[in-house]
């Protein structure tokens, strides 16, 4: 006979014996599973092994020897360290190379952003046709960059264009712009700027559009006028969208090559001409290429891209975390 006294012991030495509970860990996956995932990745990963790791690898690799046409023919180049680079930096084409880019990038950037921004604003406020509007202003970004710039060359041509046409008709001289070494950086500029335009528009219209339509209404309430209200809110609210901006045209602005080459090939002499005109240039642009000076230079180039890519990905971090 079983007691309630007998009872209650069983039951406290099956819960004493019954099994705990797995540890706490990482759940394994079936191997089925990790083959599938790896199959997803594996398409990626070799596409980003031979189109990005082995060009980076090959161009350090090449700016560390004297590789010439010859050597390409042998199959053998002379290590030679650091050499290229110096003689990169030593080289008279460096200081020019290097303002011009800087020229061209900081110029373009600023430009690009305050119209883009302008432009944003403008067609924020939802006017009849500003849909087919903002649609038009997109041409210039849709456009092959090819035929963007040979358009503005051929706009800007000394003889024949028609921007000396329309000056000639209000009594200004003919300006060459292509070919004086005073306005040939300028006119790149301009051209870039009237392509990277559309971008900065279309990025900074979307952090328009997430802005909370309340928070205009309050201020306006308060009596805010148009320039408080975009001081005030909309430029503020702006700021992680338009660091963003910006650094994303910082990167794009500084590999800028087609542009400049189609228009003046860093010319004349070298009043047009950025570290990735000269790169191409000292590895394509004579009889006699020299790739390893031009590796040099296309290194320190990504090294730029890389620093503005890193502040690109912080800012990013910084913006989520707001």
């Amino acid at each position: 006979m079983t007691t309630p006294m007998m009872t209650e012991h069983a039951v406290e030495g099956g819960a004493g014996r019954a099994p705990a509970p797995p540890p706490a860990g990482r759940v394994r996956r079936p191997r089925s599973g990790q083959w599938t995932a790896w199959a997803f990745l594996a398409p990626v990963a070799l596409y980003l092994v031979a189109f990005y790791a082995y060009p980076l690898a090959r161009n350090a690799d090449l700016s560390l020897r004297d590789y010439t046409v010859r050597s390409f023919v042998q199959g053998g180049a002379e290590f030679t360290g650091l050499d290229n680079y110096r003689a990169v930096v030593q080289d008279a084409t460096f200081g020019t190379a290097l303002l011009n880019t800087l020229l061209f990038t900081g110029v373009s950037l600023l430009f690009q952003f305050v119209l883009g921004l302008a432009l944003a604003v403008f067609f924020f406020q939802n006017f009849r046709l500003s849909t087919t509007l903002r649609a038009l202003f997109l041409v210039p970004w849709l456009l092959p960059l090819i035929v963007s710039s040979s358009t503005w060359a051929w706009m800007l041509n000394s003889d024949s264009g028609v921007v000396n046409h329309a000056l000639s008709l209000v009594g200004v001289e003919p300006v060459n712009w292509l070919t004086s070494p005073q306005w040939a950086l300028v006119s790149v500029i301009i051209a870039n700027i009237w392509i990277g335009i559309p971008f900065n528009l279309v990025v900074l219209y979307s952090g328009l559009q997430s802005i909370p339509g309340e928070v205009y209404e309050a201020a306006s309430l308060d009596g805010a006028g148009a320039w408080q209200r975009f001081r005030f809110i909309t430029f503020p609210l702006l700021r992680p969208v338009s660091a963003i901006t910006l650094l994303l045209g910082l990167v794009y602005t500084l590999k800028v090559f087609d542009i400049i080459w189609i228009m003046t090939r860093g010319g004349p002499g070298d009043a047009s001409t950025t570290l990735a005109t000269w790169s191409y240039r000292e590895s394509f642009g004579s009889l006699l290429p020299q790739f390893g000076p031009g590796a040099a230079i296309s290194n320190l180039l990504i090294v730029m891209a890389l620093l503005c890519g890193l502040l690109y990905i912080r800012s990013a971090g910084r913006s989520t975390e707001s």
